[in-house]
């Protein structure tokens, strides 16, 4: 019998089980949308009761089709920009690097140190390609490491961390990047104040005890914080007619509602093209 790896993950670093069981768990449903057998591998190693943080099945869906959404940007990116550098913030137990290597990019993940070590546990790469960074995102230290490349295009993937931040918090880092990186793209996700207050409901009945704060009322928003900010595009939930979310499709119809959860996609100063 295989030994589990033991886990003491809490607070922000614990949701990252929940996302990683939705993964898990979709694998394994008959015609599902993604096939992760490392998620599966990994959920089967780890010493954790995972019966109290199953999303509910809308949720669960969402969180795959957020993946796929950030997986595209990554690979529209380096398309674009052949030996690009991508940096993907709170990467957690995430394998996007695998799923979307094009076999030259720059590849920085980034997330807490308690985080990367159990990731080190259970997830190896040998790529030389590829850096994992142990730090808090609100350090400045990985942003040296990762200016190192420069003056390479940059693309930062924050998904599903910024709304775990205050807006002060949010505002910082993407100034930090604007002011450090010219040019670089940012692709995060957010949600409307009313969206938060229910997920943060969710994190209450899973005993998580992280709690959500930032929320983003217009995907303009951010484009006030710096003269050369600028939104790409953007996307909802329900642009894609995914069979799972047919019935929530009548909310999609409520412009509020359809906007009130994205993923969004700027441009942080002068570009590289």
């Amino acid at each position: 019998m295989t030994e589990k790896v033991p886990q003491s993950l809490d607070g922000i670093s614990k949701t990252l089980l929940m996302t990683l069981y939705a993964r898990a768990l979709e694998s394994q449903r008959h015609n599902g949308m993604l096939h992760d057998e490392k998620a599966v591998e990994m959920v089967n190693r780890l010493d954790c009761d995972f019966s109290r943080l199953v999303m509910q099945r809308h949720d669960q869906i969402a969180v795959i089709m957020r993946m796929r959404k950030f997986d595209s940007h990554a690979r529209n990116f380096m398309t674009r920009n052949p030996g690009a550098v991508v940096v993907h913030i709170g990467c957690g137990l995430d394998t996007r690097f695998e799923r979307v290597d094009n076999h030259v990019v720059e590849w920085f993940d980034l997330d807490l140190p308690e985080v990367v070590e159990l990731r080190q546990k259970l997830l190896h790469s040998h790529n030389s390609r590829y850096h994992l960074l142990a730090a808090s995102v609100h350090e400045d230290a990985w942003m040296d490491v990762v200016e190192r490349v420069k003056p390479r295009p940059v693309m930062f993937m924050a998904e599903g961390v910024l709304p775990y931040f205050t807006e002060e918090q949010v505002k910082s880092l993407v100034l930090k990047i604007f002011d450090r990186f010219a040019g670089a793209e940012l692709v995060c996700d957010a949600h409307a104040p009313f969206v938060i207050w229910a997920d943060n409901l969710q994190l209450l009945v899973s005993g998580v005890k992280a709690r959500l704060h930032w929320g983003l009322k217009q995907a303009s928003d951010l484009e006030k914080w710096a003269d050369g900010i600028r939104l790409l595009d953007e996307w909802n939930y329900y642009e894609d007619r995914e069979p799972g979310l047919r019935f929530f499709q009548w909310a999609g119809k409520i412009p509020a509602i359809a906007r009130s959860s994205g993923i969004y996609h700027y441009r942080l100063g002068t570009s590289f093209d």
